[in-house]
């Protein structure tokens, strides 16, 4: 990003913003600075780069209108066309179709946060960020817009790992887990602030530090495991290299989740949805989850983000977490000290409308409360943004009722224009767009998630095979049968059979079970709850093939399997956490070598899975491999 000039005068800057060329009717060159001059032509005080942030911050705050205030604390999604333009065109589809555009969202709701989940080319993507900026700067104040993105470099197929493009891909977050060097997690989260930065992304909707002591929980992959010292350990090295050593025009903001720890969810049944059942702590464990929390605070996270669930006879009332005030007040802000921004989790007040069912908000414990008393209620639990949701005119309504003050708004708004002057959003948040295109997925960033994927392979099992142990395979020599794999790929490894039955080894790849829960909501299909074991026809096919021929199992692990029978036939047993074929091949035959410890321990029943307690790490009975289990060679 080119960095603001703030040794020209105004009028220079305001001349070199003409300077521009265009691509497909949006500038493609940004100008050098922004809104050095107000409407007016003057230069209001929050704009002097020569004063302190806090003196900024109050200058702006104090002309700021209530509409305005209110509409800083919410952030929801937009988009960007593939053409770098940000309307709404006929026959749009997806998100485009969905979401109203960010110039409309700026100008009539007065918003300046908005998350991308589906986006376009890097190109495209730089072009319609610079494009809202632009919008932003000519609204009555001129306050930046700050984007924020959930993980964009994940190599998965998990919904909450969005659309990565051009992005270099690393193994999901369990990966590291099983890596276990705060190092390269370092160097993986300064990466991918470079590629953030590039594209004017300035808040990352992670890391996601849940602890995953309940085996059947969705959202297990997104975090680094079950052990809260390696969470603490990795977390700390992530908003490292995420923020630096503090905020500033180089960072990308941490919006560190779920606190106080979204792990225990009764039976894994996650909060997304109505059918959850709490957070519980029958092994009365709850400080445990804590402890990675209490290393992002250490390390300086920016932000944080609560989750749905309720804390389940943990507090005075059994409410979900950002309505919670004994959470947000007594434990984040007074407990820990926690000044920076608390945004919740999206959709706690408004139903979502699916055209098949209604997704009910997350308002878990206040379902009788009324839009406008839940979002007082987050309000005074000590929120301060409210995540995927547009009614500003809650807060607006509320202050003109007298039911809040807008002192409190204040408070917020405070937090919210301290990060963005942090990150120097109002000196220049545009990007070059160039820049952008030579950044995103630079061949090095590249090749260093593809290192990190075949480093996070965890070898559990090694069988002898006339006389030695099967792997490393010997490349070239060998006759392979592969299945859930590109034949194309491993035909660069043996010759490919169709027919394992002529193969001298046979390499399947499988993905840990999961159960689609009975819903109309489409979304909570796609979420892999349920049992995690196999069951009978489909394991019955996996046997077939691991009594055919010598077969090396590779098993792509986003939740703990139960794989008793499947690692007793298995010749060569490998866990990843997001890898491509190549990646897997690689270790099975030599070119590189599996360093993966597992992140959790593999229990060895379903039996053993519900025998455990959902707040406690590594506790089921006899577990067939245990956390901190993995072999090499």
């Amino acid at each position: 990003m080119k960095k603001a000039l703030s040794n020209l005068l105004p009028f220079v800057c305001g001349a070199l913003a003409f300077a521009v060329f265009s691509f497909s009717g949006v500038q493609k060159q940004p100008p050098v600075g922004f809104r050095d001059l107000n409407k007016n032509g003057k230069m209001d005080p929050y704009e002097d780069r020569t004063q302190p942030i806090e003196k900024r911050v109050e200058n702006l705050l104090s002309q700021m209108t209530l509409e305005e205030k209110a509409g800083m604390m919410f952030i929801n999604g937009t988009f960007v066309n593939d053409d770098g333009t940000l309307e709404s065109k006929p026959g749009a589809q997806g998100f485009a179709a969905r979401l109203p555009s960010a110039p409309k969202s700026i100008n009539e709701m007065k918003m300046n946060y908005f998350n991308f989940w589906q986006v376009p080319g890097v190109e495209a993507l730089a072009v319609g960020y610079n494009a809202i900026q632009k919008a932003a700067e000519e609204s009555r104040l001129g306050i930046p817009v700050t984007i924020a993105s959930d993980p964009r470099n994940s190599f998965s197929a998990n919904i909450f790992s969005m659309s990565a493009n051009a992005f270099s891909l690393w193994p999901e977050a369990l990966g590291f887990g099983a890596i276990g060097d705060p190092e390269l997690v370092r160097q993986h989260a300064d990466i991918c602030r470079q590629e953030y930065l590039a594209v004017g992304m300035r808040v990352s909707l992670h890391p996601q530090i849940d602890l995953g002591t309940e085996p059947r929980w969705p959202r297990i992959n997104g975090g680094f495991g079950e052990d809260a010292q390696l969470t603490a350990k990795l977390v700390e090295a992530y908003v490292r290299g995420f923020q630096g050593e503090k905020l500033d025009s180089n960072s990308v903001a941490c919006m560190t989740k779920h606190f106080p720890g979204g792990g225990p969810q009764k039976e894994g049944l996650d909060p997304h949805f109505e059918f959850q059942k709490g957070q519980v702590y029958p092994g009365n464990n709850f400080n445990y989850h804590l402890i990675p929390f209490e290393a992002a605070f250490k390390a300086g996270t920016a932000s944080i983000m609560p989750y749905y669930g309720v804390p389940t006879g943990q507090t005075d009332e059994d409410v979900a977490m950002s309505y919670n005030k004994a959470i947000i007040t007594g434990l984040a802000r007074e407990k820990y000290h926690f000044d920076g921004v608390i945004c919740t989790d999206w959709g706690l007040v408004t139903d979502a409308n699916l055209g098949v069912t209604v997704w009910p908000a997350r308002a878990w414990g206040v379902e009788h409360l009324s839009e406008e008393d839940r979002v007082l209620k987050i309000i005074e639990a000590g929120v301060d943004q409210f995540g995927g949701e547009s009614c500003p005119q809650h807060v607006v309504g509320l202050v003109k009722k007298g039911k809040l003050a807008e002192d409190r708004i204040n408070q917020s708004v405070r937090r919210l224009l301290r990060q963005k002057f942090q990150l120097g959003l109002f000196d220049n948040p545009y990007v070059d767009v160039e820049k952008a295109v030579k950044t995103v997925g630079r061949a090095d960033f590249k090749a260093a998630g593809e290192a990190a994927q075949r480093r996070a392979l965890t070898l559990l099992k090694n069988s002898e095979l006339r006389g030695k142990k099967t792997l490393p395979l010997a490349s070239g020599k060998l006759k392979i049968f592969v299945k859930n794999m590109d034949p194309k790929v491993a035909a660069n490894y043996g010759t490919v059979v169709d027919d394992p039955k002529l193969a001298d080894i046979a390499i399947l790849r499988l993905n840990t079970p999961w159960v689609p829960v009975e819903s109309q909501n489409f979304f909570a299909k796609m979420f892999h709850h349920g049992d995690l074991d196999f069951k009978e026809k489909e394991k019955a096919e996996i046997l077939e093939l691991l009594n055919t021929v010598p077969t090396i199992v590779d098993l792509y692990l986003d939740r703990p399997a139960v794989i008793p029978e499947i690692s007793e036939k298995a010749a060569g047993l490998l866990a990843d956490f997001g890898a491509s074929d190549a990646a897997v091949l690689d270790v099975i035959f030599g070119k590189a070598k599996p360093g993966g410890k597992l992140p959790f321990e593999l229990p060895s029943s379903m039996e053993a899975v519900r025998g455990q307690k959902e707040d406690l790490p590594y506790d089921s009975e006899m577990p067939l491999y245990k956390f901190g289990y993995g072999l090499s060679y």
